[in-house]
């Protein structure tokens, strides 16, 4: 079976949770992160002799399963670490975590069993048969761990962490090209567990060449597994200071490179501890502060880059508008042109804090001719995920495509001339909210329309994206009531089928979703072409340009909300459909397999299929293809036969019901077949015998004789509902067998793939008409009762108070 994502994931975590409760999640990640490492390059190293990491005798993971259970494992482990580490040179990289560790992993027994599970774990798992793309999942599940530790880990020890979103975002911010050759250089002076490295080599359809420098000799051992993971074996990964022992010198000047990406520690207060040598860092800008280490990085990185380099930085916002020192050298930086970009990102993203945060992209190339700074306020788009925030797909992209196009958005983007930055108001304070007001127009209660009736018209205005889209719509809902006002010409609770009923409406829909069916069916052919060398990465590339395109110019619609329908169900479903079918092939993917129930690594599959009862049941998954796509294809008829027989029998049982409720009180007919306040088929059953010898004409045995023959009218539908769908199981199970590949990949392709993601257009068309509707209804309802209908509504109620008051006789 291939491996997939959520399968390696669960996998991941239950090896975490072997370890609770001896450590933190920063501890236990070394232990968790160090096993899939070994398992890894064990089984790449059974399946190519050539591969990167050479596996000796007693360094395997083969040779960790053979300690398991030994009252010496920990031991056992240890040294098997150390052979593999010794034959690589990974010393003080994959040999960090002690295994034998009491105070960690508990003493005597209890360290026996916690490592002996925790390599069962890995155990199950099996890379042998991984390819590039199986590489790329692996490293994934890496940052996956890496994620969840982070989000453990808490605030003081999250920041070896950059979230995968934000890297990818960086990499994109570069400029790197097609045509950008793999000796290209990239750099992180701050790598941490090297994941933004990577989304930057991920970015670069040739790669490029890695060069990092980590202060924490165990999350540079993380960073150096994760390039090995992600299969890039030539990473530089030193360990040191970057500040103070920069390692990547040349003749005694910082080494440049052709891109820089950094996510530093923010605000470092000792960032000056143990600084002999400047390396000419600060020179022309001056020296930044000595309590607050930000603009030391930023400096370094600009040394860092050759003169056409780029740099994508992320900063705490206080970078942009703190002065003194750090406004003379932010000051220099804008004047020299050397800041192309600057993007404000939402709080809460980070690990290590919850400040906003920002990106700054330097650029030496073409600097002298640059005369502004282009700014995002990305700040608002973000989904809750937890305790933190992620930016979504459709933010991510937006970003990227607002940065590369360089547009100006309202409420977003908009480049910033030097002249205005630099003005006495400003004093080149980059503060991004100067310069752009994200802010949502503010709704204004209108004084005149709460005193006269109506609705101001510049309310409605503000929706002429609505009528622009449905030209006649707004004259179906509102007429002109006095100047600069218009009124509800319709009941608030018809404003929605109003607007779907109006052919304009309908159109829109019709034109739109043919728009996605249209795009989807000119990807069909590269959907159905799916083989062993397919790249799923390449595939959902593809899918999501070619839908933004295709939505770019459509009116109403945002083009990224379609997008995120696609990216989330490429995440939640369809990147695993592709990963199965590369791995195995069409006809592989599709057959049903036995559920896993592995309680040592505690995977339980739920079952899509059973065939059989009790000891004799055989549980089946359906990997690729649901039964209920081969149902609704194949067995229609009898699906529509079982779902009478379940109805019916739902039926019967609320009639049932009812006769119970009706007839079972203290004097009911049914009171003497109760037993502890209820009633079954064999007592209502005895009692009728009895009551046909009391009263055999009587109420009484004509109800039960009815309640008993519903007990088993209920009885025989049940028994039939349960052969027809025993039935209906078997043949889907063996339909199975039947397919053949073109009818596998149009299940999928179309029924699967396809319908799910028209469904998804549609909820974004929904969620449109939901918004105008809500809008429409928030302003009829707040202006629908004026000053006056209030007043004479009040005198209303005060005469009938007045009125009550006298008939109780007490006088006003």
């Amino acid at each position: 079976m291939a491996l997939k994502k959520s399968d390696l994931y669960g996998s991941l975590w239950a090896g975490a949770d072997q370890l609770r409760g001896g450590m933190d999640a920063g501890q236990y990640k070394d232990y968790v992160l160090t096993l899939l490492f070994v398992k890894y390059v064990s089984d790449k190293a059974k399946a190519d002799p050539r591969a990167i990491i050479d596996v000796p005798d007693g360094g395997s993971f083969d040779d960790l399963v053979a300690a398991k259970g030994k009252p010496d494992v920990g031991e056992r482990v240890n040294l098997v670490l150390a052979s593999l580490a010794k034959e690589n040179g990974l010393e003080r990289v994959i040999d960090v975590a002690d295994f034998d560790d009491p105070d960690k992993l508990g003493k005597g027994r209890e360290l026996v069993e916690r490592v002996s599970n925790l390599i069962g774990i890995f155990q199950g798992l099996d890379f042998t048969g991984s390819r590039a793309e199986g590489d790329d999942l692996l490293g994934d599940a890496y940052e996956y761990l890496m994620r969840h530790f982070a989000t453990e880990s808490g605030k003081s020890k999250g920041q070896f962490y950059t979230p995968a979103e934000v890297s990818r975002v960086l990499a994109q911010l570069l400029g790197i090209k097609a045509t950008t050759p793999k000796s290209s250089t990239v750099y992180d002076p701050t790598c941490g567990s090297g994941s933004l490295l990577l989304k930057v080599v991920d970015a670069a359809p040739h790669g490029l060449t890695i060069y990092g420098q980590e202060k924490d000799n165990a999350t540079r051992a993380l960073a150096l597994m994760n390039t090995i993971l992600h299969g890039v074996g030539t990473a530089t990964i030193e360990q040191g200071d970057t500040l103070t022992s920069p390692v990547f010198v040349e003749g005694g000047e910082l080494s440049t490179f052709d891109f820089v990406v950094a996510n530093p520690p923010f605000s470092v207060k000792s960032w000056t501890n143990g600084l002999l040598n400047e390396y000419s860092r600060f020179d022309g800008y001056g020296r930044p502060p000595e309590k607050n280490g930000d603009y030391a990085f930023l400096l370094h990185i600009f040394k860092s880059l050759k003169s056409t380099g780029k740099a994508a930085v992320i900063l705490p916002h206080g970078v942009l508008f703190r002065g003194n020192a750090e406004g003379r050298i932010r000051k220099e930086l804008v004047r020299r042109g050397h800041i192309k970009a600057i993007i404000g990102l939402p709080a809460n993203l980070f690990y290590g804090t919850g400040i906003p945060a920002c990106i700054i992209v330097l650029d030496k190339e073409n600097a002298h001719a640059r005369t502004g700074v282009f700014m995002i306020d990305a700040s608002k788009g973000f989904a809750k995920d937890g305790p933190k925030n992620r930016l979504r797909h459709r933010d991510m992209h937006r970003i990227v495509d607002v940065f590369t196009r360089q547009v100006e958005v309202e409420r977003y983007s908009r480049m910033v001339p030097r002249a205005e930055i630099a003005d006495a108001e400003n004093d080149y304070n980059l503060n991004i909210p100067r310069y752009i007001d994200s802010s949502e127009p503010e709704d204004i209660q209108d004084l005149g329309a709460h005193l006269h009736g109506g609705i101001p018209n510049r309310d409605l205005d503000a929706l002429h994206q609505y009528w622009d889209a449905f030209p006649s719509l707004r004259g179906k809902l509102f007429r002109p009531l006095r100047p600069d006002y218009s009124e509800l010409i319709v009941e608030l609770s018809t404003i929605q089928p109003t607007i779907t009923a109006s052919a304009e409406h309908q159109t829109f829909v019709t034109s739109a979703i043919g728009t996605v069916t249209h795009w989807w069916n000119t990807h069909t052919d590269l959907l159905a072409g799916i083989t062993e060398t397919t790249r799923p990465a390449a595939v959902v590339t593809e899918l999501g340009e070619s839908l933004l395109d295709a939505f770019r110019t459509k009116p109403l619609i945002d083009e990224y909300g379609v997008y995120q329908q696609l990216m989330t169900y490429w995440d939640d479903v369809m990147h695993d459909d592709v990963t199965l079918i590369v791995g195995l092939g069409w006809e592989e993917a599709a057959k049903p397999r036995r559920a896993v129930d592995d309680k040592a690594r505690k995977l339980t599959e739920t079952p899509d299929l059973v065939i059989g009862t009790a000891r004799n049941a055989v549980k089946y998954k359906m990997d690729l293809i649901p039964p209920a796509l081969i149902v609704a294809r194949y067995f229609l008829g009898d699906k529509v036969a079982l779902d009478e027989l379940i109805a019916s029998g739902e039926a019967v049982t609320q009639e049932i019901a009812e006769l119970v409720e009706e007839h079972a009180g203290e004097d009911g007919l049914l009171a003497d077949a109760m037993e502890d306040e209820k009633i079954t088929k064999a007592l209502a059953t005895a009692r009728l015998k009895a009551a046909r010898y009391e009263d055999p004409k009587g109420d009484e045995v004509v109800l039960l004789t009815r309640l008993v023959g519903l007990y088993a009218r209920e009885a025989d539908l049940k028994k039939q509902t349960k052969e027809a769908a025993a039935a209906l199981d078997k043949k889907t199970l063996d339909q199975y067998g039947k397919l053949s590949v073109k009818e596998i990949q149009s299940l999928v392709i179309d029924d699967k793939w396809g319908a799910r993601f028209v469904r998804g257009a549609q909820a974004e068309l929904d969620v449109l008409i939901r918004q105008l509707v809500e809008r429409l209804d928030g302003l009829g309802s707040r202006y629908a009762d004026t000053l006056g209908d209030l007043d004479a509504t009040m005198a209303l109620l005060n005469a009938e108070v007045m009125m009550h008051l006298s008939t109780m006789g007490f006088e006003a």
